[in-house]
């Protein structure tokens, strides 16, 4: 890790950038028998193509050395145009931002590998691009494949890949060529729950050992327990910065008006889905920071095939916080049913939500049904901000009555 101490792992100063709104349409493929079509749409661009927008607009902080930086926003506010003028990909239209010390960034996927190498390939080429020699890299190389558990898709071009196999390797790659500052966007979101925990895992590691990381992420659990210090961009402005509680605070007040939405969408896109939650019941419903609940679940399921229980925790406007799920269940005549006790749950008091889920075994995780029940968490929970990254731990019980052994729960 980097030894120059004397300026921080990062410095952005009056950061600004600027893109236009439309662009001349090119004639190519265009068809005669479109031609109404394209005279519309060069009206628009015509009307547009003078048009600005600030991506970002005059934001200026400073990261250091051995930070976890956490970076929130809604969708569209600046978040990644931000870590890809970081990471260089993108220039800046005024204003600097300047990291000190080797840089691997994870952004979204198809960002920093050849599609057309293979996974060995890209591995040795990330290797070179962060300046590393070709001995370095072998001596990690074993571990990086290990880490990312691709031992037989080594070899086949990363076109090929699925994203969450993109993923694997991305990370495999970012994390273990140790650099100085790591810049995540999101990415970890496309894995499945055991790789996504396993690499939080291993950035608490590399941070504990003075890596610098600027984290994007929309899982506000994440930004409450890892990280020490966050920005809330909205509209290209940084709008909070501060300590975790008080930005997660600001960022929900941009979404205050949403909730309504994001449940009437959720209960459209359950509708037609094999499954349906015939009951959901916590006891209590009225909990205090570090003390435990316990809820039952009970559903009917179309597809005789093996599923999971999962239980979610959002905020009231559907910030995700953590899930926790249960090991594969058989349903026995299309029914399925469970009761999860979680011991402590870690979570700062104010309003939640609890989604009782049953999803398909498969490696997403797909959910076929889910109900929310209320949750309130009341009284002072000041000492939690200082404790050690926590996993929230659950005891299953199936129908049958046997425990399922506790799972650490997915932020």
């Amino acid at each position: 890790m980097i030894t120059d101490m004397s300026h921080p792992a990062t410095v952005v100063d009056r950061l600004t950038k600027v893109y236009r709104r439309g662009q001349d349409l090119g004639k190519k493929g265009a068809s005669r028998n479109l031609s109404a079509y394209v005279n519309r749409a060069a009206n628009l661009v015509r009307a547009t193509r003078d048009t600005y927008f600030r991506a970002l607009d005059d934001i200026s902080f400073e990261v250091e050395h051995g930070d976890v930086f956490g970076i929130v926003g809604r969708n569209g506010a600046g978040k990644s145009t931000l870590l890809k003028i970081l990471a260089r990909i993108t220039l800046p239209s005024a204003g600097r931002a300047e990291i000190y010390g080797r840089v691997s960034s994870l952004l979204e996927v198809g960002t920093g590998f050849h599609p057309e190498l293979t996974g060995r390939e890209n591995i040795y080429l990330s290797g070179s691009i962060l300046g590393m020699r070709k001995a370095d890299i072998a001596r990690r190389f074993d571990e990086i494949v290990a880490f990312s558990e691709l031992e037989k898709s080594l070899d086949t071009p990363v076109k090929h890949y699925s994203s969450g196999m993109y993923v694997r390797l991305a990370f495999s790659v970012a994390a273990h060529l140790e650099p100085d500052v790591l810049l995540a966007d999101e990415v970890l979101a496309v894995g499945d729950v055991n790789f996504e925990t396993k690499s939080i895992n291993k950035m608490r590691a590399l941070n504990a050992q003075g890596m610098t990381i600027l984290l994007v992420t929309h899982n506000m659990y994440l930004i409450q327990t890892v990280c020490k210090r966050a920005i809330c961009i909205d509209a290209g402005r940084i709008v909070a910065d501060g300590p975790p509680l008080n930005v997660i605070s600001k960022y929900r007040t941009l979404n205050l008006n949403q909730p309504e939405q994001v449940r009437d969408q959720a209960e459209a896109a359950l509708r037609n889905r094999p499954a349906r939650m015939v009951s959901l019941f916590s006891e209590p419903r009225d909990v205090s920071p570090d003390s435990g609940l316990t809820v039952s679940m009970r559903a009917k399921v179309r597809d005789p095939g093996m599923v999971r229980f999962a239980l979610r925790f959002t905020a009231p406007d559907a910030l995700h916080y953590f899930t926790v799920y249960s090991e594969p269940v058989r349903p026995a005549d299309g029914c399925v049913a469970c009761e999860v006790t979680i011991p402590r749950i870690m979570l700062m008091p104010g309003n939640y939500y609890l989604w009782g889920n049953v999803c398909a075994d498969d490696q997403d995780r797909t959910i076929l049904a889910e109900d929310y029940i209320p949750l309130l968490v009341r009284g002072n929970a000041d000492h939690l901000h200082k404790l050690n990254f926590l996993w929230n731990e659950a005891v299953w019980r199936v129908a049958t009555g046997e425990p399922i052994p506790a799972e650490q729960s997915a932020p």
